[in-house]
């Protein structure tokens, strides 16, 4: 069976956890981190690395140690050092870390000076209201943490790309069925959603029943819950569910039509069929009173025949899309090859795993034109940013590095802090040192939509803010976003010249699709950055343009599409 990184990745961070919640030196929870971040944006599994016999310790942030480690996973599913910690640690403290607002240090102290073990202590010490007593929780902490318990009965979808290491191993499994002529995952996976339930699979096959029973019969198959002729589910050894359909070529268009979806929007299709005397279902689309069928076999042949222009999967959630796709307005998409550079990304310098010349050779071997390089700055003790005295050999670095490159352009940037009242860490005798500035809230984010509004909106109107980062602060699964009044942030960041980001980790991609449509709408451009902490991720942007797509983006909202010298100009303040 396929060990996926993702799986080795979560094995490393739960062990950083355990060991900050017994008080280990700080740097070998770093290293542990370090390494899970690694993982998680690799593109080629790990496992096929180890069979090549590839050297792991070339890997940002993975030493012989870790790669040891990693290997012994491979081989054995596991890791003794997990099950060592474990042993030593009470087990409900491990669920305990999954509630948003626990990290290791707050877990550590209630157990500390709560005996608090396991969420149903937890709960009891809320209605008892002890938790509030705590040095540094307080009472809004507490009710907090007593939402997040309810949250967290609701089943948590898994990011897109854990999702996508999990199917694409199925998926080329399946491509090489001399009897399937069609293959696509639908549903929520092709609308390229943030995060996906489970998989729907649509093939297209004269042979359903060859089809089925190769399908079961993947090694990754943990439990067979149906099989049919045409029709097949399984679960995954992850849990997830794949349900596979076999349809003949002639309904493949119209099937993979109805199982992408939306729901709405294929209602939608639906009530505009019926409006011209036809009717769309899942097998193709027929006259009404003769049940003639008239099409089908594409998504393309089905949009034409309902007078549409065709509409990319990504926007298929009834947001408009239909009457647009009627007016024939529907927009050009952006493209990942559209984006020329990236403005934002970490190195040692801060909590990134890498070296600037490390960074700055990767982006190159992805064809970048340019660059920002923009560690933290130094509010957050964890992120280790720069501090004052600290910034000028910084900008030397990146300058010096810079100009050995010809044929990319390294921007010196930051990252800067918003502190609570709205100012930045730095004063402006700083920031004016810098090529580009972004800003971002990394702290006090239970203020009220007001207060956390207000904090943004000072922050934009300094004179040398350009991007507002990860503008709602939320972690996908992990942390809501905070409250805030978008609208009005974004009104302020075009009066400022600032622009708002489209993070493209994974576990944010924030803003999400919704802000990002109304932010194209109310006129202002975005940004679409990887946030790297090491080369791997640098991949990353692939997702941020998901997202972007899914906002209804198109190469002209975006600035980091232009050239370097059109994009200096319109950051000018």
């Amino acid at each position: 069976m396929p060990v996926y990184n993702s799986e080795i990745a979560e094995k490393f961070r739960k062990i950083a956890d355990l060991l900050e919640i017994k008080g280990a030196n700080r740097f070998r929870v770093r290293a542990y981190r370090k390494a899970a971040r690694t993982l998680t944006g690799l593109s080629q599994s790990v496992e096929s690395m180890v069979k090549e016999e590839k050297d792991l310790t070339e890997l940002s942030g993975i030493g012989e140690e870790l790669s040891k480690k990693i290997k012994e996973i491979i081989k054995t599913g596991n890791i003794s050092k997990l099950t060592e910690i474990q042993g030593e640690i009470p087990s409900g403290l491990v669920n305990l870390l999954d509630i948003e607002g626990l990290g290791p240090k707050r877990v550590k102290q209630l157990f500390q000076e709560l005996k608090i073990d396991s969420i149903k202590d937890l709960k009891k010490a809320i209605k008892n209201k002890e938790i509030r007593n705590l040095e540094g929780f307080g009472e809004k902490t507490e009710e907090n943490i007593k939402e997040a318990l309810k949250d967290k009965k609701e089943e948590k979808r898994t990011l897109l790309v854990i999702a996508e290491e999990v199917i694409q191993p199925l998926f080329n499994y399946l491509k090489k069925d001399p009897n399937i002529n069609q293959l696509e995952v639908a549903g929520s996976y092709r609308r390229k959603k943030e995060t996906i339930g489970d998989f729907d699979i649509l093939a297209s096959s004269e042979k359903g029943k060859e089809v089925i029973d190769r399908f079961i019969q993947f090694e990754d198959v943990e439990k067979i819950v149906s099989q049919g002729e045409t029709r097949s589910t399984i679960k995954l050894r992850t849990g997830m569910q794949v349900d596979l359909r076999v349809v003949p070529d002639k309904s493949y268009g119209a099937a993979l039509l109805y199982f992408t979806g939306s729901r709405d929007h294929n209602i939608s299709l639906r009530n505009l069929a019926l409006k011209k005397g036809l009717k769309l279902n899942e097998y193709g689309i027929f006259k009404k009173k003769s049940k003639k069928r008239i099409g089908g076999q594409s998504e393309k042949e089905i949009y034409k025949i309902l007078n549409l222009s065709f509409i990319p999967p990504e926007i298929r959630e009834d947001r408009g899309e239909v009457q647009k796709a009627k007016e024939d307005k529907i927009p050009n998409l952006i493209k990942e090859k559209d984006i020329k550079g990236d403005l934002h990304m970490h190195t040692i310098n801060s909590d990134g795993n890498s070296t600037i010349e490390e960074m700055v050779k990767a982006a190159r071997s992805l064809k970048r034109e340019y660059i920002a390089i923009t560690d933290h700055s130094g509010l957050i003790p964890v992120t280790r940013g720069l501090k004052k005295e600290e910034v000028d050999d910084y900008i030397k670095k990146i300058k010096k590095t810079d100009y050995k490159f010809k044929d990319i352009k390294v921007l010196a940037g930051c990252e800067v802090d918003i502190k609570k009242d709205g100012s930045l860490f730095f004063n402006n005798e700083v920031l004016k040192k810098f090529d580009i500035v972004l800003c971002g809230v990394h702290s006090h984010f239970n203020l009220n939509s007001k207060e956390q509004t207000e904090r943004i909106i000072k922050a934009l109107q300094n004179p040398y803010t350009n991007i507002l980062v990860h503008p709602t602060g939320r972690r996908i699964n992990k942390r809501k976003s905070y409250k805030v009044e978008m609208d009005r942030i974004v009104e302020v960041a075009k009066e400022n010249n600032c622009f708002l980001e489209i993070n493209s980790q994974p576990s944010r991609l924030d803003l999400n699709d919704r802000y990002a449509k109304m932010t194209k709408e109310m006129g202002l451009k975005l940004v679409i950055n990887s946030d790297s902490h090491n080369p791997e991720s640098l991949k990353f942007l692939k997702y941020g343009t998901y997202q972007a797509r899914r906002g209804w983006i198109e190469k002209k909202n975006i600035i980091n599409t232009l050239s370097l010298v059109e994009l200096k100009e319109i950051l000018k303040k």
